[in-house]
């Protein structure tokens, strides 16, 4: 029964994209050479032993850094570091569809996925999501050099190098919400 008051909205669900460049303050940019070469070096330890974790350096930990802080002055999130690798992605390729989430073990799977462009040219990332009952919606986004694009783990994508004679470099970190 409607009582004359104020119209008041509950949100009680919400798909949050975040997207960017990264702009560090000048003389501590970060050095994206180096994530491109812990890339190569992580791909080849990664063949021989696929427990090989990302290596840790300084301009992942400025990167991984500036990221989580700034989302929290910004947007009042604080996130916690799961998982991190490197991807490189020669030129025409079109990644399989790709999901950060366990089905079966929701409680210990990641809640955002982090891309960043290392090196990324004519890079397009889809982002697949529901929209309550509209299903099946999409959203096509570019990645390029020092920006980021942050969603829910629950959102499927793939990554396409549209170029044809360069790889791309594309950093991906998977944090939990608290």
């Amino acid at each position: 029964m409607y009582n004359g008051g104020a119209m008041q909205k509950k949100v009680l669900s919400e798909i949050s994209l975040y997207q960017g460049d990264v702009s560090m303050p000048k003389g501590f940019e970060i050095d994206r050479s180096i994530l491109a070469i812990d890339t190569l070096k992580h791909s080849f330890k990664n063949l021989i032993d696929p427990s090989v974790g990302f290596p840790f350096s300084k301009s992942w930990d400025m990167l991984n850094t500036y990221f989580r802080d700034h989302i929290k002055v910004k947007h009042h999130l604080t996130l916690v570091n799961k998982d991190t690798w490197g991807n490189l992605y020669k030129p025409g390729e079109v990644t399989t569809p790709l999901l950060q989430i366990d089905k079966v073990d929701l409680r210990n799977s990641p809640d955002y996925v982090l891309l960043y462009g290392v090196s990324s040219q004519e890079c397009s990332v889809r982002i697949h999501y529901n929209d309550n009952r509209r299903k099946g919606r999409t959203l096509d986004m570019k990645l390029k050099d020092n920006q980021f694009i942050m969603f829910p783990s629950t959102c499927m994508y793939y990554l396409t190098n549209k170029q044809q004679d360069i790889l791309n470099f594309v950093q991906t970190i998977t944090y939990d919400f608290i």
